[in-house]
């Protein structure tokens, strides 16, 4: 994974423009709209700080330390760890790790690669020592589900797809590397009071926010990933986001013609329109087929690709999310461009729901220069994102 020896410093302008000429271009919309404008300006030292070379997190230990924490999952072990992490930290570490809380921090978060986007906090994974990463690590599954393809998994796949990209690319100072996902606590991890976990970098944002000891709020939920629909890097298969797809294909194409008709969208969206940056993007109307017009079995289809998202959590966050979204069926409508196959540029699916909001969205591929196509994706929770937060 080692690159040329080149400072960041003097191509990360010229490569940030040539990553945004054609990101940019993707996202422009017609009247549907959506997100874009030019990245925050680094005022923080961050691109200095980029690195080049692959965490390989697959491989990385939970270390024996970690044991102190006992085993029974749940909010007393996830501040035990959080602690043993800061613990262990050296003060210009800690000055990453350790962040006050707000809500204009956590909406830091984005699609673009570190270089392009060094407004996100934290510290980068490969800033943290190997025994550090291994705490992450086991914060990172204390709190994402375990399941093959998704929370955890789908944590490490991105990394591996950053490093896939990092390997052919030249594109050097947007920082193509796992190392440059960063890691924080907005908000000092306590049994009181607010804080959030903060995990993100190209193509993915996790932002869990406590209230109080409880899960307060599991959105903004971003993944995005290239390649698609697979790729093999660092010692794996890699296809995250192809469950999404599947279960998306699955629903769509058990539509009737009327049905399909009904869920057909105007227009045409080349990307999801309440992504980073674009908080109140989300509309005010319904648009599509209401789902009280399907079947059980249809419902039974959507509530299966509902589950690739919310089952990126814990088993208990999960159940708790996956029943208030039952509840709120009746309320919610299904919306799509494009094909029923999922599998076409510009094909587009979403699920609007009194607090529910999902979208997956088809694109050209951006960074690898591969013919084809990557999905962007998000959740968002109308209700309680950011944790219900406004400041």
């Amino acid at each position: 994974m080692a690159r040329p020896n080149r400072t960041m410093a003097t191509v990360v302008g010229m490569t940030i423009a040539s990553y945004l000429s054609l990101s940019l271009a993707a996202v422009a919309q017609p009247a549907p709209g959506g997100p874009g404008g030019p990245p925050p300006e680094d005022t923080t030292g961050t691109t200095e700080r980029l690195g080049d070379t692959s965490i390989l997190m697959g491989s990385v230990q939970i270390p024996a330390s970690v044991g102190e924490c006992g085993t029974d999952a749940g909010f007393t072990r996830l501040l035990c760890l959080a602690n043993l992490l800061k613990s262990g930290a050296s003060d210009e570490i800690l000055e990453y790790i350790q962040l006050d809380y707000s809500v204009a921090e956590a909406q830091n978060w984005s699609n673009l690669p570190a270089g392009a986007f060094p407004a996100r906090p934290g510290v980068f994974l490969g800033e943290l020592s190997v025994e550090q990463r291994g705490i992450v690590k086991a914060i990172l599954m204390e709190v994402a589900s375990l399941t093959a393809n998704e929370g955890y998994d789908e944590m490490e796949q991105t990394l591996n797809a950053d490093d896939y990209i990092g390997s052919i690319s030249t594109d050097y100072g947007v920082g193509y590397a796992s190392y440059n996902t960063k890691f924080a606590f907005l908000g000092t991890p306590a049994e009181t009071g607010t804080w959030q976990i903060y995990y993100g970098g190209h193509h993915f944002a996790f932002t869990n926010t406590y209230s109080d000891g409880v899960l307060s709020g599991a959105t903004p939920s971003f993944r995005g990933i290239e390649p698609f629909p697979r790729f093999l890097m660092n010692g794996r298969e890699n296809m995250p986001l192809m469950q999404e797809r599947e279960a998306f294909t699955a629903l769509l194409r058990s539509l009737s013609d009327d049905q399909q008709s009904a869920a057909l969208l105007e227009g045409t969206y080349r990307d999801i329109i309440a992504g980073p940056q674009a908080d109140d993007a989300i509309p005010d109307t319904q648009e599509g087929l209401s789902v009280s017009e399907l079947s059980e079995d249809q419902q039974a289809l959507l509530l299966a690709a509902i589950e690739t998202y919310v089952g990126d959590l814990n088993d208990a966050d999960a159940a708790t999310y996956m029943a208030k979204y039952t509840a709120e069926l009746s309320d919610t409508t299904l919306g799509y461009t494009g094909t029923t196959e999922v599998n076409t540029e510009d094909d587009y699916v979403r699920i609007h729901g009194p607090s529910l909001w999902i979208e997956f969205s088809l694109q050209s591929n951006k960074s690898t220069g591969e013919v084809g196509n990557h999905p962007h994706s998000v959740w968002r929770d109308q209700t309680d994102d950011y944790g219900g937060n406004t400041e």
